[in-house]
């Protein structure tokens, strides 16, 4: 098996889903502006500095989904995707995917997968790891199922994967992991060819450091 890996926000796309999101319902109105607008940008500040604290920051990002039933959601995500992400594509990235298409691609991201599932199935990629948002009755409780796929949680999210899938990562004859931040070393360092794309600058002196490729997909 050949497996490659893709972080989402702020390496396929040129900016962060999880971000915008929230800042697409403060547009909307559906967000109180005074009340999230400094909330979100501090919790990106805290996931670019390497020191968030992924349950406070699902607890934000995952209220606003309980209060709305499913049918509005998808909506607005039809539209934030036509008008926030479709927009924020990085340019290089429909060739890095089709290099990949023999192989089996998967993208890893912590945004949770009410965000991410319509952008997995935009870029034609059918498998999505991602951070799961409780539902019960099809509705949104709030809360999170499982553990996050954030640093060593999307490590761990893979091997669970690969094992539902019947397989393990010794089956894994060749892998690549593609990502900007430096939250994602611990999956960077456990695939064969770690590729760092628009990195921060921990990343990308830990990928210097070692000898990584360092790429942009926004040239």
């Amino acid at each position: 098996m050949r497996l490659a890996l893709f972080d989402l926000d702020n390496t396929l796309l040129a900016g962060d889903s999880d971000f915008e999101w929230a800042q697409f319902l403060i547009g909307k109105g559906v967000l109180d502006r005074e009340v999230y607008e400094a909330r979100n940008q501090a919790f990106y500040e805290q996931y670019k500095a390497g020191s968030l604290d992924i349950h406070e920051f699902l607890d934000f990002q995952l209220k606003p989904l309980s209060r709305h039933p499913r049918a509005q959601l998808d909506a607005w995500h039809a539209e934030f995707m036509a008008r926030k992400v479709i927009p924020m594509v990085a340019p290089g990235t429909p060739a890095l995917l089709k290099r990949h298409e023999t192989d089996l691609r998967v993208i890893v991201t912590a945004t949770n997968s009410f965000v991410t599932g319509p952008i997995a199935r935009h870029f034609g990629i059918g498998h999505l790891i991602a951070t799961e948002p409780e539902a019960l009755a099809g509705e949104f409780t709030g809360r999170v199922v499982g553990e996050p796929a954030f640093r060593e949680g999307k490590v761990r999210r893979l091997e669970a994967w690969l094992a539902e899938r019947g397989e393990t990562w010794a089956s894994v004859e060749d892998s690549w992991f593609y990502s900007d931040s430096l939250n994602d070393l611990p999956l960077l360092a456990h695939v064969h060819h770690p590729v760092a794309v628009d990195p921060d600058p921990t990343l990308r002196a830990h990928a210097e450091a070692h000898g990584w490729p360092v790429i942009s997909l926004r040239g």
